[in-house]
């Protein structure tokens, strides 16, 4: 049976060899809350390593049930992943406590270069204010950040350079203190803030929708562009449009060799095998039992007594001579 086993191991190891490297192996994916998953992006534990490009790692948050993104400089807190455009290359993100003005303050987008495939096109620079209630003086430009105020301070975002000019428009004197705006406010930090967002946070506040990060690399727009999907080569060393057609029409070609080579000689020598085997059990079967039949046949024959020469009656007829002590024949007296 070891070579049975043998023989097995060896079936299932060409079948996973030729099947496992094909684009069918690569579906797209999603989490229950969250956008479609193909290439460039793979989900962690769903998909193969190969069907991603390294640095578009996602993850299904177990508890929210949302596609999470993770930046190399945000202090391993992830993002949301709100939607993404494979045609663009963009994809929308999000703070899981819907408070992206936090993130800004600890610079989580401020990535760079060569730590991550992910860009932001354009920032601006914005100051956050923390105010005291009785703060009544602000630009008019001061969006209030609600997710980051409480009862005893309220903050705010101001565009710097607007910051800037209205600080020195409310200045006493020539030499204003760039870092308060009166004695109600002080200067928090200053921060690069993305434009899209930028723009959000002037209108809407702390409201923001996301914040668009773009990626060039890999640069599937031309795969995109004719209809065809984008991925990697067998060996991983090249990006290939590959028809979403071919898909359904069965495996490659060079697959189903693989499965006919990997599954025929395994199985001709699997059923050689057995048949050897079966062959094999039988024989020792008819043996033993023709040993069992020889043995219950001797034991059953009874030895059969045959008395041969003369019997009794026919002896004392017989004419007897009578010998001495010599064994000689005694002589007549």
């Amino acid at each position: 049976m070891a070579a049975l086993d043998l023989f097995f191991s060896l079936l299932l190891l060409l079948i996973f060899f030729f099947i496992i490297p094909t684009r069918a192996s690569c579906p797209p994916s999603s989490c229950p809350l969250g956008p479609i998953v193909s290439f460039p992006f793979r989900l962690q534990r769903f998909q193969l390593r190969r069907c991603g490009y390294p640095g578009f790692d996602l993850s299904c948050d177990n508890e929210t049930l949302q596609t999470t993104l993770s930046l190399s400089n945000s202090s391993g807190n992830k993002f949301v992943v709100q939607t993404i455009d494979y045609d663009l290359q963009t994809l929308i993100v999000n703070d899981p406590d819907h408070c992206l003005p936090k993130r800004f303050l600890d610079r989580s987008f401020d990535n760079p270069p060569n730590t991550t495939p992910f860009r932001i096109q354009s920032f601006k620079m914005y100051k956050f204010l923390n105010c005291s209630p009785q703060a009544t003086s602000l630009p008019d430009t001061a969006s209030n950040i609600l997710c980051l105020s409480d009862e005893n301070h309220t903050v705010f975002a101001v565009p710097s350079g607007e910051y800037d000019n209205w600080l020195k428009s409310k200045a006493p004197s020539p030499s204003p203190s760039p870092s308060s705006s009166g004695p109600l406010c002080e200067v928090i930090s200053s921060v690069l803030v993305p434009a899209t967002a930028a723009h959000e946070l002037g209108v809407f506040g702390d409201a923001i929708e996301g914040v668009a990060l773009t990626w060039s690399t890999p640069n599937c727009s031309l795969c995109e562009a004719i209809g065809r999907d984008c991925g990697l080569n067998r060996d991983a060393s090249q990006i290939v449009c590959s028809d979403p057609k071919a898909k359904t029409k069965g495996l490659p070609r060079s697959a189903k060799y693989g499965i006919i080579i990997g599954v025929g000689i395994p199985g001709v020598l699997c059923i050689l095998g057995l048949a050897s085997y079966v062959c094999g059990r039988i024989n020792a079967y008819g043996r033993r039992n023709r040993s069992n039949m020889d043995l219950s046949t001797l034991a059953s024959q009874q030895p059969a007594i045959v008395v041969v020469g003369l019997d009794g009656p026919t002896i004392e007829s017989y004419p007897k001579t009578l010998l001495g002590e010599s064994r000689r024949v005694a002589q007549a007296q």
